[in-house]
C-alpha cells in the first residue's frame, strides 16, 4: 500500500511539472534581438580611457582672489622634461602587455624543452657509460654527461628564473590593472 501511494505521488508531482509552459528562448532568437537592438542604437556609448580619468574636472567653485600681492614663487618644475621622460618608455597599452607575456612564456616554453633534451642526452650518455667496457671512451663519456649534468642544472636555474620573470609580470600587470584578456 504504501509503496503504491508513493508511487502516486512521483508520478502525480512528475506530471504536474510537466504541466507548466516552457519560457525558456532559444539562443538563435536572442542572437536575432541582440541584432536589432544593436540596430537602433543611434550613438555609440561612452568609452572612457585613462585619458579620460586623468583629465582636470572643471570646478563650479571659483577660488578667491588673493587679498595681497604674493612674494615670488620658485620657478614652476618643467612639464615637459616629465612629459618627456614618460614617453621615452614604450606605451603600455594591450600590445605592448600581450607581446611581453608571450616573449617571457616563450623563453620558459623554450627553456623546458632544452631541459628535456639535455635529460635525454644524459640518459643516453649513462646507458653508453655502462655498455662501454673500454676505459679511455667511458672516461670520455662520463666527461660529456658531466658536462650535460651542468648544462642541465643551468637550464633549471633559467627554468626558474623565467617562472619568477611571469610572477613578477602578473604582479606588475595586477598592480597596474591590466585586464586579463590583454595577457594572453
Amino acid at each position: 500500500m504504501r509503496v503504491t501511494a508513493l508511487f502516486s505521488a512521483v508520478v502525480i508531482v512528475s506530471l504536474a511539472g510537466a504541466a507548466r509552459p516552457v519560457y525558456a528562448q532559444r539562443l538563435a532568437d536572442l542572437s536575432k534581438q541582440e541584432e536589432e537592438r544593436q540596430k537602433n542604437i543611434k550613438q555609440p556609448a561612452k568609452v572612457y580611457t585613462n585619458k579620460d580619468l586623468n583629465a582636470p574636472r572643471g570646478s563650479s567653485i571659483t577660488p578667491a582672489e588673493p587679498a595681497a600681492p604674493a612674494a615670488p614663487a620658485a620657478p614652476a618644475p618643467d612639464n615637459k622634461a616629465k612629459d618627456a621622460a614618460k614617453d621615452d618608455g614604450p606605451a603600455k597599452d594591450q600590445k605592448y602587455w600581450s607581446e611581453r607575456k608571450k616573449q617571457l612564456d616563450a623563453k620558459l616554453e623554450r627553456d623546458k624543452v632544452l631541459a628535456d633534451a639535455m635529460q635525454s642526452r644524459i640518459n643516453g650518455l649513462t646507458t653508453d657509460f655502462a655498455a662501454r667496457s673500454d676505459p679511455a671512451q667511458r672516461a670520455q663519456i662520463e666527461r660529456d654527461r658531466q658536462r650535460a649534468v651542468a648544462e642541465l642544472d643551468g637550464l633549471q636555474k633559467a627554468i626558474k628564473a623565467d617562472q619568477k620573470a611571469l610572477t613578477d609580470f602578473d604582479e606588475e600587470a595586477r598592480k597596474a590593472s591590466v585586464p586579463p584578456g590583454w595577457l594572453r
